[in-house]
């Protein structure tokens, strides 16, 4: 990668961290806080017949880890775009 500044650096380093540590949250929530915390609220619902608590417990945490990583791997093609960084440059 090579940056035409410093500060470009920076910048695409620190949106690349936000990032990170958005969609990282996003997945604590999803996991702990929806299988953990918030399963006895949750398991008056369900999916397929399992309770929703259950569910993300078991499978619900893996989806949105996967759709997670697809769309960290689609914002950071736009990042790297913005920054010049991305394999065309």
């Amino acid at each position: 990668m090579a940056f035409k500044s410093k500060e470009m650096a920076k910048a695409y380093w620190r949106e690349n961290v936000r990032l990170m540590f958005v969609l990282s949250i996003i997945w604590f929530i999803v996991s702990f806080g929806c299988g953990i915390l918030f399963v006895d609220t949750l398991n008056q619902f369900r999916i397929g017949g399992f309770k929703v608590g259950f569910w993300f417990a078991q499978q619900g945490s893996i989806y949105v880890f996967v759709v997670l990583t697809f769309v960290y791997a689609s914002k950071m093609g736009k990042l790297d775009r913005k920054y010049g960084v991305d394999d065309e440059s």
